[in-house]
């Protein structure tokens, strides 16, 4: 009697194993599934051997790029724009002589193009919207110049709202004999649009009506940064009251106090990108971000080829916490992945994004356990 009640509980045993394996195994495939996500990089076309934005599925687990798809065949989408909607995307068309902007309906992995609209400048070189999905802005480096869109019901965009074109120049007559604006973003509140410009050595300061996309001259104009210097990108502190602007010809980063009632920026550190006495390639800063929670930042710079990690102190300042190389040459654009345990870099000359495993606690990267992944002339790389 006691032996089959030990089979029949036996067989309980078992048979309820065999129910939980099957749930078991669903839920390690739905983890699986769900730790996906798609990374859109945006490239140079001409030249090299790309044929416009590609898309890798992303292991948030594994810190993997698998799938690489071309998303949509376009021309010189050398910088991308995700909606805050993340169903459209915009591509910043860097042609020498006529730049563009192309709007795109995001499908999973792939990209539908709606439209294409004129920058009215050269080489347009950045994109980026308002915080509420509305406007789209863009930065003409050849031509020196800025235009803001208004985005429509279908993501699609309108002609030009307002179009800014600088004159003058900056004091490296090389690289500054005319104006080369190279970021337009929106500050924290949605109110200014701030336009880098490596030609004239400083950040142009616009009050934005977000409902026409209309820019008009704010006052101060500008903020300026040392004479030479070359400022380049710009990225804001989560708290909305710190900014990081690179200054590429100077390879550094300027910590800003930005003052959002005033519209106003004053300076309060500069670190260099490259150590003191340092006499190798021309050294040129390249981009800067953040965690979301703000307690780091990473900046790269081109030609001494690194990734600087910094963690954020008191009044915004930066403290190094280390250097390492950036997987290949000339990296252009870093990005950080939902889950922020990896950084990535394009890295231009290369032809290879760099993947790099991050200490969420100590901000360290591991240069050791990076990966590398084939890409021609990778440029900008946005997560979905």
């Amino acid at each position: 009697m006691m032996v089959g009640m030990s089979t029949i509980m036996n067989r309980r045993k078992f048979l309820a194993g065999m129910a939980i394996a099957p749930f078991a195994a669903r839920s390690w495939a739905a983890e699986q599934a769900n730790a996906y996500r798609v990374l859109f990089a945006g490239t140079q076309t001409n030249p090299g051997t790309s044929k416009g934005i590609y898309t890798y599925r992303w292991n948030e687990m594994t810190g993997e790029l698998s799938g690489q798809e071309l998303a949509a065949e376009v021309d010189m989408p050398t910088f991308l724009a995700l909606a805050p909607n993340k169903r459209h995307l915009y591509a910043a068309n860097e042609r020498p002589q006529n730049g563009g902007v192309t709007a795109f309906a995001v499908h999973g992995a792939k990209l539908e193009k709606i439209n294409e609209v004129a920058a009215l400048g050269s080489g347009t070189c950045f994109v980026s919207t308002d915080h509420t999905g509305r406007d789209v802005f863009c930065a003409n480096y050849n031509s020196g110049s800025m235009s803001s869109f208004l985005i429509d019901a279908t993501g699609g965009l309108s002609a030009a709202v307002s179009h800014l074109q600088y004159q003058g120049h900056g004091a490296n007559p090389e690289r500054q004999e005319g104006p080369h604006a190279h970021r337009a973003i929106v500050s924290p509140d949605n109110r200014y649009v701030l336009v880098n410009d490596l030609g004239l050595d400083c950040i142009h300061i616009y009050n934005l009506d977000a409902a026409t996309a209309k820019l008009t001259p704010h006052e101060p104009a500008k903020w300026e940064s040392t004479a030479g210097s070359g400022p380049r990108a710009l990225a804001f502190h989560p708290n909305g009251r710190w900014a990081y602007c690179v200054c590429e010809m100077e390879s550094s980063v300027v910590v800003l106090h930005w003052n959002a009632a005033a519209g106003t920026f004053n300076a309060v550190q500069k670190i260099f990108l490259t150590p003191k006495g340092y006499n190798g390639p021309i050294s040129t800063g390249c981009d800067i971000i953040l965690t979301r929670g703000g307690e780091f930042a990473y900046a790269a710079n081109r030609g001494y080829d690194m990734l600087y990690g910094f963690r954020v102190g008191a009044e915004g300042k930066l403290t190094e916490v280390n250097r390492i190389g950036s997987g290949g040459k000339i990296p252009r654009h870093l990005a950080l992945d939902p889950a922020e345990r990896y950084l990535l870099a394009a890295n231009q000359e290369s032809d290879n994004i760099a993947v790099f495993a991050r200490d969420k606690k100590t901000g360290l990267l591991d240069e050791k356990s990076a990966k590398s992944y084939a890409l021609s002339r990778p440029q900008c790389l946005v997560f979905s």
